[in-house]
């Protein structure tokens, strides 16, 4: 939690501002029972209207500037507390897009949403009380104590049974209920994984008649959630009683002594009722106290998932000396790569070696779990090789800025991502700058310059979330838009063509040829009539390259291509 407080520094002068204000208010609110207590012993006692009128208009003046006070105390303790909050989210959502597909995998999507938003509400919501009502409390607590035995020393002795047992009482609660905030968090952690899965997948659960399945789960998640949060309200539930008996006890002992020693002539009435005060504030400051320290716990929680995020050092980092790529006819190049995921037994590709050049297309193809998108992945550094290395321009990938190695890449995912906006923004997403004839030409040449000509607004026309009012071979198509308005040196096309139809399919690879020509293509496809055109084709068979060459040359000495060759002829699907 401490660590959060650095992202406070650029607000000392408002929080030195607000100390100052909090601290003059407290102040005037602890001279007040003192006014009152000379208006009953002097005032009201001797009957003397004109001091009785004059300690009434101090005690009001003072009221209403400890009012203004208070309210300029909020107003800025609110500011710093959104700001802060503010800047947290702007830190951890730059951290989490710099992070590797490795780290995303660690913590996984749904968590990382619940520390951007619940987790950093739960610190800001503390940071708000701190500066307000923790930060008052102890000026309140220390000042009621010093006003209180400069009242009466007897009666303050009071204080040594009140206030250690309001401490134990308030410590221990708050020591039961710890431990369950961190588990609240991840429960809240599991229902929005829940919730995202079924959101994300409705069509599926629809589909298969899950709903009622869905259901369940989702029920039995939120009722854990709802256990938990009714333990941990349970064990905060006791803290309130407690509080006001020991208050009601003190008030009780306080009136009763105190009116012994007023019969004993040692105490004046108005003394008394200004001791009342004082024990009050005392107290009031310590159920502040307790409030506050019932968040921090909860708050400590949120505090460190964001601190393992903000600290994690991603294991995709740029090198400190950038080195220049050289795009000459050996544009990509595997030398002997080994990669495995995080905590997999076997390596997903093993000893992979080839060349892609300008102006060549490479495929890849092979079965199901072969290592084809693994490869892909490695060229933009999603993730990085564990032995061998990835060469762009005759550099290792680690040898280039993130920025500039993607800036040489177009890809185009096995999943089409579209984003809410129009099409013309989805094209544009990799350039910005591309003009209104580079535009038509991307969608021309992607096959989707009829289908968006169609539409009412054409390429002004919306897109939806995830482009959820696209079918899916519009949404590939407009990712292949997206990479072809780029102009990079290198396309990456991971089985983009999957959900296009034989015709489009041909027509698509025909129009590509004319505008890769100084580019490498690398196609990953299942289809081999995707792949049949390629200038050289790399099988793949469990993470191994099984065969290199073209399609003719492979149909006749490659085992392996010849089954998969074989297999989609008996299907109808004959290159």
């Amino acid at each position: 939690m401490v660590r959060m407080f650095a992202f406070l520094k650029p607000y000392r002068r408002l929080i030195a501002l607000l100390l100052f204000f909090m601290f003059a208010g407290i102040l005037l609110e602890l001279y007040l029972p003192t006014l009152m207590a000379n208006l009953v012993d002097t005032g009201i006692a001797q009957s003397d209207m004109p001091y009785i009128l004059q300690i009434g208009a101090w005690m009001l003046g003072c009221s209403l500037l400890a009012a203004g006070l208070t309210m300029a105390v909020s107003f800025l303790t609110s500011k710093v507390a959104a700001g802060f909050g503010r800047d947290v989210r702007k830190r951890l959502f730059s951290k989490v897009e710099g992070l590797s597909l490795q780290e995303f995998d660690r913590f996984g999507t749904s968590s990382l949403i619940t520390r951007t938003t619940n987790d950093i509400k739960q610190v800001q919501d503390v940071i708000n009380m701190m500066l307000g009502m923790m930060t008052r409390a102890p000026i309140m607590l220390i000042g009621g104590i010093i006003m209180a035995l400069s009242r009466e020393k007897t009666l303050s002795l009071i204080f040594l049974v009140a206030l250690p047992l309001l401490a134990g009482a308030i410590l221990l609660i708050v020591r039961m209920a710890v431990p369950l905030f961190g588990e609240l968090q991840k429960k809240t952690d599991r229902l929005n994984l829940l919730l995202r899965e079924s959101l994300v997948g409705t069509r599926v659960i629809r589909a298969f008649n899950r709903v009622d399945y869905e259901k369940q789960r989702f029920n039995a998640a939120n009722e854990d959630y709802r256990n938990t949060g009714i333990k941990v309200n349970r064990i905060l539930a006791g803290l309130m009683p407690v509080m006001m008996l020991v208050m009601n006890l003190t008030s009780i002992s306080i009136v009763w002594f105190g009116g012994i020693r007023i019969d004993q002539g040692d105490m004046q009435v108005g003394n008394m009722m200004a001791f009342l005060q004082y024990a009050m504030m005392i107290l009031v400051s310590l159920i502040m106290l307790s409030m506050a320290l019932v968040m921090i716990p909860r708050a400590q929680a949120s505090a460190r998932r964001i601190n393992e995020v903000l600290e994690l050092q991603s294991t995709i980092q740029d090198p400190k000396q950038e080195m220049e790529p050289r795009l000459d006819d050996a544009v990509l190049e595997f030398k002997d790569v080994t990669f495995r995921y995080a905590g997999a037994e076997k390596a997903a590709v093993q000893g992979i070696s080839f060349r892609a050049g300008r102006g060549q297309t490479t495929a890849i193809i092979g079965s199901t779990g072969a290592g084809k998108t693994t490869l892909l992945q490695l060229i933009p550094r999603f993730y990085d090789v564990e032995a061998g290395a990835v060469l762009v321009g005759g550099r290792d990938v680690r040898e280039l800025s993130q920025r500039r190695l993607r800036g040489m890449i177009g890809y185009v995912p096995q999943k089409a991502a579209l984003f809410r906006g129009t099409i013309a923004d989805n094209v544009r997403f990799g350039n910005e700058h591309v003009s209104e004839a580079g535009l038509e030409d991307a969608l021309r040449i992607s096959q989707a310059e009829e289908f968006v000509g169609g539409l009412e607004h054409g390429s002004q026309s919306p897109v939806s979330q995830a482009g959820g009012n696209l079918s899916g071979g519009q949404k590939q198509r407009l990712s292949i838009a997206r990479a072809l308005a780029k102009k990079p040196a290198i396309y990456l096309f991971d089985d983009s063509f999957s959900a296009l139809d034989y015709k489009t399919d041909a027509k698509l690879r025909g129009a590509l040829k004319g505008v890769t020509e100084d580019a490498a293509v690398l196609i990953v496809a299942q289809r081999v009539s995707t792949v049949v055109d390629a200038d050289q084709i790399i099988v793949l068979e469990e993470g191994r390259v099984a065969g290199i060459g073209t399609h003719d040359e492979l149909l006749r000495g490659n085992k392996v291509y010849q089954e998969i060759a074989a297999s989609q002829q008996t299907e109808g699907e004959s290159a």
